[in-house]
């Protein structure tokens, strides 16, 4: 399965990807990769092949993002070409430097680097002159239809527009008010410049849409410089132009907006950049919406852009996730015309094959069950030799500390086992991983009747989890030693949403209704093997039988582990079957 990405394959030098190394006629096939043979075949832009990534700073990044970028970059360094990163900041009520910072960020961890970085703000001027032109040539005027009056005057699919009061003003006169709208003379929203194209057009977009917005608002990087800023329709053809973009993607949504990109580039003659639209990534109890994302932080829903519940490329790292399983799992889901929803089981599926070759192996115990051999030298402490990563020779083996007194989980002992659990029992036999084997003799309960501590006997010549007389062992199982562990606290990451698509609720619902109530459990008392003392924030393990985890940047004096991802665990789906017939 994983040959047909091989042309999606990152080699990362130095933290900075060689993209013209990796790329070939190979890598997977999408129809705007094909415009660009043909383009470059036929020579027009000389050949060459110049693309952006322009997020607007008005959240943080998501995994859908993360697709537009891989393919923005990816297809300009396969080849031979640029990509810039430019923000689309012409609207200041709701863009923030921290948002910009947070982009550039994420851009660079999941492994891409710009050519040019640029901001839709650097064209303010250049934009405004371009509107004097239209104006002059008759092709923009000053409306005073507010914004309720616009929309009733557009009409619909079925029926044609209506040409504005104010469509017919004088050439001086639409200059004149303009440049009064741009010192500020009138308040929010009295008036707006629009394009004057045919309120019959049957593209709804091409019925004299806004070109400029009064708002006195300060910008994050302008201040108080404008109070007219563009619309996105008119800024982003025009920012593309400036930088020669030879090929602008954008998704589906967009393809409306094509016509109206295209109009504006004609009538003032510039650089004919053009668009192109993909299908946008959807994904399984996941939402992809920076309104509703910003919703359930400001509401609380989660701790923050960087909750690793939440979708952000900030959340997934913090949680775990590496940039060559999101670069991968954007690579499989490909590019078309038509959108669909991806199971979110493909993009752990990735996720899962990329960290088992990349991380190494520790033990957890995450619901401590204490253990005691009985017939083990009280003062006797033994080294353990452990693999660090059997898919990877090169990382060699540690050491890990054996005493008398162990921790095993709770899930890891029935005192009355049913059928098909083959772990720890009263008089059965496990093996402890590259430890020995010890059977159950007795276990000891508290006065609520809660077990709180088995007494096991061991066998000194299964030392590695050898059995030299050939028994057979059915389970082997993990553990720590007590006198050694590390208490740690880890948490438990699940699906935010119980529903497969968050939006599916009720009438007079939102889809905070769809919140999984358990999609963090904390838990305070774990314990974790000692070479783990120094993991810094960031660090990637697996834990064995357990699941994939991330050292959290709140880990500090007392230790702090994210769940990633967890193991397939057979028993876990066996009982489930058994006690819900699922």
């Amino acid at each position: 399965m994983l040959a047909c990405f091989a042309g999606w394959r990152l080699f990362v030098a130095e933290s900075v990807i060689n993209y013209h190394e990796f790329m070939s006629t190979e890598g997977p096939s999408n129809f705007i990769r094909d415009i660009i043979i043909e383009d470059i075949k036929s020579g027009k832009y000389g050949g060459r092949v110049q693309t952006r990534f322009p997020p607007e700073p008005n959240g943080y990044l998501h995994i859908g993002h993360a697709k537009a970028i891989c393919l923005d970059f990816g297809l300009a360094a396969e080849f031979g070409g640029k990509c810039n990163l430019r923000f689309d900041d012409t609207n200041p009520s709701k863009e923030e430097t921290e948002y910009v910072n947070a982009i550039m960020e994420d851009v660079q961890w999941l492994g891409f680097q710009w050519d040019g970085l640029y901001y839709a703000s650097d064209y303010f001027q250049q934009l405004y002159e371009w509107a004097i032109q239209l104006i002059t040539a008759g092709k923009a005027y000053v409306c005073d239809l507010s914004a309720d009056e616009i929309r009733a005057y557009r009409g619909t699919l079925t029926e044609p527009g209506r040409e504005s009061p104010y469509r017919n003003r004088s050439v001086e006169e639409n200059l004149d008010l303009f440049e009064r709208m741009k010192k500020g003379e009138f308040p929010d929203g009295s008036r707006t410049l629009r394009a004057r194209i045919d309120m019959t057009s049957p593209i709804l977009n091409l019925r004299d849409p806004v070109m400029y917005r009064i708002l006195h608002m300060d910008h994050h990087r302008t201040g108080n410089e404008w109070c007219i800023y563009p619309m996105y329709d008119y800024a982003h053809g025009q920012s593309d132009s400036i930088e020669h973009v030879t090929h602008s993607m954008c998704t589906l949504e967009f393809e409306n907006n094509r016509p109206l990109y295209n109009w504006f580039i004609e009538q003032l003659g510039i650089f004919p950049s053009r668009q192109y639209e993909f299908d946008r990534l959807a994904l399984t109890h996941t939402l992809l919406s920076k309104r509703k994302l910003l919703k359930l932080v400001e509401e609380r829903h989660v701790e923050g852009w960087d909750d690793p519940r939440m979708p952000t490329l900030s959340g997934m790292r913090r949680r775990g996730y590496t940039p060559e399983a999101i670069r991968n799992f954007c690579a499989s889901v490909g590019v078309s015309k038509t959108n669909g929803i991806t199971q979110l089981q493909q993009l752990e599926y990735f996720l899962r094959q990329d960290l088992n070759r990349i991380v190494p192996r520790v033990m957890c115990v995450q619901k401590p069950l204490r253990v005691v051999i009985e017939n083990y030298p009280d003062d006797l402490v033994e080294e353990m030799e452990a693999i660090n990563n059997p898919e990877d020779s090169s990382a060699g083996t540690r050491t890990i500390p054996f005493s008398r007194t162990l921790y095993i989980e709770e899930d890891d002992f029935r005192e009355d086992p049913p059928k098909q659990f083959y772990r720890l029992a009263p008089g059965r036999e496990v093996r402890l991983r590259y430890a020995y084997l010890i059977t159950c003799k007795e276990v000891i309960k508290d006065s609520s009747g809660r077990i709180v501590e088995l007494r096991c006997t061991y066998d000194p010549a299964t030392r590695g989890g050898n059995t030299p007389d050939g028994r057979k062992v059915k389970s082997t199982i993990h553990w720590v030693s007590a006198a050694h562990a590390l208490s740690a606290e880890v948490r438990l990451y699940d699906n935010l949403f119980v529903k497969e698509d968050p939006n599916d609720v009720a009438e007079g619902q939102d889809f905070t209704a769809n919140l999984h109530p358990e999609s963090l459990q904390v838990l305070h008392d774990c314990k974790v093997e000692p070479s783990l003392r120094d993991a810094a924030p960031g660090t990637k393990y697996q834990f064995e039988r357990l699941g994939y985890y991330c050292v959290d940047r709140d880990s500090g004096q007392r230790l702090v582990f994210n769940r990633t991802i967890g193991l397939r665990d057979t028993w876990a789906k066996i009982e489930k079957r058994a006690t819900t017939g699922a």
